[in-house]
C-alpha cells in the first residue's frame, strides 16, 4: 500500500518507521526538520529542545524504541527538583524538610497534601472527567491548598482556562510524577538532547524507504468520496491510506473528513542562555506571582551544566487563540525584573510559538475521544485516547503503534 502521513512529529515518524518495511510511505512535514514539538535548536556546541522535555521510568514503549534504535546507552536518569516563586521569593519544595519549611501552607495542610499525593495513583480518573480540578481539590483538600499549590500549576498550563480543566487531568498529572525521592522526581533524558533520538528515528525510517518531505505543508486532502472512490490524495499525490497526526483543527482545515473538534491551545516557550543560575538550583519553578509565563524551567539544574557551558532556562506560557504580539518582550522584561537579570547576562534567547500545541483537557473532554469512521483514514496524535487524561511522549508512541497494527491488519 501507499501510505501518506500528515505531520513529521513523533507519532508520524514512529508510524513511518514501522510501516516503511512493507509499504511505500511518504511523510509531509511543514517545517524544515522533523520532530514537531520534540524538535531542537542547534548551536555550534550543542542542541537544546525548543520545548522542554523529559520522560518517565514507566514509559516502556519509548524505552523499547530507544533500545531498538541503539540509543539505550545514551539514556540518563536525572533528578528534577521543584519549587515555587511567590511574593518575590523562591521556595524549594522537593524534600520533606523543604516542604515543612514552606511558609504559605499550614502544617496540617502540608500533611493532607502529602497524603493526597501518595494516593493519587490509586484514584479512578474515569469518574472525574466532568468535575473541574478546582472543585475537586477544594472539596478534597480545601481552598488554601488549592490557592497556594494547585492553582499556579493550572494557570501555568492552561491560562484563562484553568478553572475549566478536568480533575481527571490533574490527578493523572500528579500520579505520573510519583517516582521521586528526597532529591526530586526521577526523570529520563537523552544524553546530548532529544535531537539524537529524533535524528536517529528519521534516519532509520529513511533507510527503510520512507520519504520525508520537509517544508511541505499539507494544503489539500481529498477523500475517496470526493472523486469516485479511487483513493486518497494529499497535495495531489495519490494514497491508499492516510494517517493524520496534526491537530484536529489543522486536519479539518485541509479537508480530512469526520474529525471531531477536540479543543486545543497554543504554547510559547522561550529559551534563554544565561551566565548564571537564577533559580537556586531548582529545575521546575512554578510562578505564583502575576507573570506572562507560568513556570521557569531551568534545564541546566536538571541536565549537567558542563554539557552546554552556559545556563539554559525555559519560560513557558500557554494561550488560546492568537498570542500577544509583544509576548517575547513582555516575558523577557518580567523575567529580568523578577530574577534581577541584567541584559549583559543573557547570552542568547529564542522563542518557539505553536498555536496548536496540545489539547485542552476541559471537563467533558472524554467524549471527544473517537475512532475515525472513514475507510482508509487513521489518526494518531496528542488528541488520541493514548494521550488521555495526560499527554506524553509515551502516549504519542502508543497512538502511532495502534495505527501501525490497524494498517497491518488490513494486509
Amino acid at each position: 500500500m501507499k501510505i501518506g502521513i500528515i505531520g513529521g512529529g513523533l507519532a508520524g515518524l514512529v508510524a513511518g518507521y514501522h510501516l516503511s518495511d512493507n509499504h511505500e510511505v511518504v511523510i509531509f512535514e511543514k517545517e524544515d526538520e522533523t520532530g514537531g514539538l520534540l524538535s531542537s535548536y542547534r548551536t555550534d556546541r550543542y542542541t537544546i529542545e525548543r520545548y522542554y522535555h523529559h520522560f518517565f521510568s514507566g514509559d516502556t514503549q519509548l524505552l523499547n524504541l530507544v533500545d531498538e534504535l541503539g540509543l539505550s546507552g545514551d539514556i540518563v536518569w536525572l533528578s528534577g527538583s521543584t519549587g515555587s516563586y511567590i511574593k518575590g521569593g523562591i521556595y524549594p519544595l522537593t524534600s520533606p524538610i523543604e516542604i515543612l519549611r514552606y511558609p504559605h501552607l499550614g502544617f496540617f495542610e502540608k500533611v493532607r497534601l502529602g497524603l493526597f499525593t501518595l494516593r493519587a495513583s490509586r484514584i479512578d480518573t474515569s469518574s472525574l472527567d466532568d468535575i473541574t480540578a478546582k472543585n475537586f481539590i477544594v472539596s478534597e483538600l480545601g481552598v488554601g491548598i488549592y490557592n497556594s499549590f494547585f492553582e499556579p500549576l493550572l494557570n501555568s498550563k492552561f491560562g484563562k482556562n484553568a478553572d475549566r480543566v478536568s480533575a481527571a487531568w490533574l490527578i493523572s498529572r500528579v500520579a505520573i510524577r510519583s517516582d521521586r525521592n528526597v532529591n526530586g522526581e526521577r526523570l529520563g533524558y537523552i544524553k546530548g538532547g532529544f535531537s539524537f533520538f529524533i535524528d536517529r528515528l528519521t534516519s532509520k525510517a529513511k533507510e527503510r524507504g520512507c520519504r520525508v518531505l520537509l517544508n511541505s505543508p499539507v494544503t489539500e486532502v481529498k477523500s475517496p468520496d470526493n472523486y469516485g472512490n479511487i483513493g486518497w490524495e494529499i497535495n495531489g499525490q495519490a494514497f491508499d491510506v492516510i494517517i493524520g497526526t496534526a491537530s484536529p483543527q489543522v486536519l479539518s482545515e485541509v479537508g480530512v473528513p469526520g474529525i471531531a473538534q477536540v479543543p486545543y491551545q497554543g504554547a510559547a516557550c522561550m529559551v534563554l542562555a544565561l551566565k548564571r543560575d537564577v533559580a537556586k538550583g531548582i529545575y521546575w519553578l512554578n510562578i505564583n506571582d502575576p507573570a506572562p509565563y507560568g513556570a521557569v524551567v531551568s534545564h541546566t539544574n536538571f541536565a549537567p551544566h558542563n554539557w552546554y557551558g552556559e545556563h539554559l532556562v525555559y519560560l513557558a506560557s500557554y494561550f488560546s487563540g492568537e498570542p500577544d504580539p509583544h509576548l517575547k518582550e513582555k516575558m523577557l522584561s518580567d523575567f529580568c525584573n523578577k530574577f534581577s537579570v541584567k541584559s549583559e547576562e543573557i547570552l542568547w534567547s529564542r522563542i518557539a510559538i505553536d498555536n496548536q500545541a496540545g489539547p485542552l483537557y476541559l471537563t467533558g473532554y472524554r467524549k471527544n475521544l473517537f475512532e475515525p469512521v472513514v475507510p482508509g483514514l487513521f489518526l494518531a496524535g496528542m488528541f488520541s485516547p493514548e494521550n488521555y487524561p495526560e499527554r506524553s511522549i509515551e502516549g504519542s508512541i502508543k497512538a502511532a503503534r495502534r495505527v501501525v497494527e490497524g494498517i497491518r491488519s488490513r494486509e
